[in-house]
């Protein structure tokens, strides 16, 4: 079974747990792995020993965005005026 999704690395992210995320590429939902293994496994109700190979491709990488910068730029009296009319 072969599944794609999207891999997110940002080691500079405000919470934990989004320094790393995998996604599925068109619904965006992170992918529940175990529910993935229990359909592979079939339907049959016990406990199972499985082996997971997981073999990662990358197939396209892009490029980190940077937020855009906001910059401080006061207002003068003299601007707002010239705003308004």
């Amino acid at each position: 079974m072969t599944k794609h999704y999207i891999l997110s690395l940002n080691p500079t992210a405000q919470h934990d747990w989004d320094r790393c995320t995998l996604r599925n590429p068109i619904t965006a939902e992170r992918p529940d792995l175990a529910s993935l293994i229990a359909e592979a496994v079939g339907a049959d109700a016990g406990s199972y020993l499985v082996a997971v190979h997981v073999e990662v491709q990358v197939l396209e990488k892009a490029p980190n965005l940077q937020p855009e910068r906001h910059l401080d730029v006061p207002v003068t009296p003299k601007q707002l005026k010239e705003l308004v009319a």
